[in-house]
């Protein structure tokens, strides 16, 4: 929403000229409108609310974030909270209560419809990571004797409770899926013309119990707008949308980049987590990797008599172990990111690790060389440090060493997490710095112990 409309709107509603503000809000989209909700002070947030359209205001609400949604509640009355409920989708309504406090979800379940609340107690058995907790029970289905007259008179006659009418589903008398046909094909079709003539019979389904982010990656793999769900007998039971597909898919990136970063996962927006929440949320990663790099501390310690003799080798720790731990951060991301989109499995681990094997060869040379001609060049003559030939060997060959190690440990541990059963992103830079940076350390005073002789 442009910033100057917002503006606008606010101002009315701070001067009280409501039938304005009324007038402002039918113009913008829902999701607009939600938005605006982040900026009103909460004294004001049910006078907004109750200027709201109400063949809209279901809709804004489902695209409002917790807290607002939370304080909705709380101050409207049992009848708008009816009417509200009434005009959501399932499948909102089902998210709503598992964001709710326990008080409230009483009050909610008590305000809603009996057949919704049957609906709902379905959705919540199944597993929160399944298809059939995102899945939504408004559909239009079919029968496959019917004519194109006749499916487009059905189309009209329930089309205004439904989440999507672009595609159509094909059902039998016990609700098994025969197969899917969409309003494009209707259109085109002779009106006399049998569904079952049509139907494409061989869509791509999802199972109640199947992974939701497998079926999400399914979206894009197929170009899907929606996806049906059917359970153990084939019965259609439900369709997830594209909406909550990209919902589903944008909460995992999220989880794996806070993870990676190594941050615990919340559905919060930052801006609404209080200090305690975010601190929360930081500080057992920050402790567990503080306490994790006293390996590192022990292993420089003992060899506290090699550095006194040699102290130019001090220097360089600091860059041995960044570039080490970038060079393990580049192969993890890499290697996450694939098994997030079900381009690397197990069974590619090999290859995985032949390739980065030569790719970190390569940089590991490069890398070598360039710092061996900065030593001399940089160090040596313009800085007057005075590394001798053998400490900058022993450097390069460490470094070219921890490129090559931290590209293998990098790509090999996020494959080796997930086939245990563990999020790959969990092994990603922070945990994987860490162990390459003990490794650099062991292959620093190995070949420094070798060449040096110390």
């Amino acid at each position: 929403m442009p910033e100057l409309i917002k503006t606008d709107i606010l101002d009315l509603l701070e001067n009280k000229k409501y039938s304005s503000v009324k007038t402002e809000l039918e113009k913008l989209n829902e999701v607009d409108i939600a938005e605006l909700f982040d900026e009103v002070s909460r004294e004001d947030i049910l006078k907004l609310f109750r200027l709201l359209n109400k063949d809209v205001a279901a809709d804004v609400f489902s695209y409002m974030d917790v807290p607002t949604q939370q304080r909705i509640i709380e101050l409207i009355s049992d009848k708008e909270l009816q009417q509200v409920l009434n005009d959501m989708y399932l499948d909102d309504t089902v998210d709503l209560l598992g964001e709710m406090p326990a008080n409230l979800v009483s009050r909610l379940l008590k305000n809603a419809p009996k057949d919704m609340r049957v609906h709902i107690n379905q959705y919540l058995n199944y597993p929160d990571n399944s298809a059939g907790s995102i899945m939504t029970i408004e559909f239009v289905d079919l029968k496959a004797e019917m004519t194109v007259a006749e499916a487009f008179e059905k189309i009209r006659a329930t089309a205004l409770d439904k989440e999507t009418i672009y595609t159509c589903y094909v059902t039998d008398r016990f609700r098994v899926l025969e197969g899917v046909v969409t309003v494009h094909q209707l259109l085109l079709a002779d009106r006399d013309e049998k569904i079952c003539n049509l139907m494409d019979t061989h869509a791509i389904i999802a199972h109640t119990h199947d992974n939701r982010e497998d079926v999400a990656m399914n979206f894009s793999k197929y170009g899907l707008l929606a996806m049906p769900v059917v359970d153990l007998e084939n019965r259609l039971v439900g369709i997830v949308t594209v909406d909550d597909a990209m919902d589903v898919l944008e909460e995992a990136v999220t989880a794996d980049i806070e993870t990676m970063a190594a941050v615990s996962h919340t559905e919060k927006p930052y801006l609404k987590q209080s200090v305690w929440q975010i601190w929360k949320n930081r500080i057992p990663w920050l402790l567990l990797l503080m306490v994790s790099a006293t390996f590192t501390g022990k292993i420089i310690s003992s060899f506290e008599s090699a550095l006194a003799v040699f102290p130019a080798l001090t220097a360089f720790i600091p860059m041995l172990m960044d570039t080490g731990g970038n060079a393990g951060g580049q192969a993890s991301a890499t290697i996450v990111r694939g098994l997030a989109l079900d381009d690397i499995k197990m069974s590619d681990i090999l290859r995985v690790l032949w390739k980065e094997f030569r790719v970190s060869l390569l940089m590991g040379v490069v890398l070598a060389a360039v710092n061996f001609i900065k030593i001399i060049l940089v160090d040596n003559l313009l800085l007057g440090s005075n590394v001798s030939t053998e400490i900058s060997i022993v450097i390069c060959i460490t470094l070219f060493s921890a490129v090559v190690i931290a590209k293998l440990v990098g790509c090999t541990l996020p494959i080796l997490a997930k086939k245990i059963g563990f999020d790959p992103a969990v092994m990603a830079s922070p945990f994987i710095t860490t162990i390459v940076d003990a490794l650099a350390l062991l292959v620093y005073f190995g070949v420094a112990s070798a060449i040096l002789n110390i």
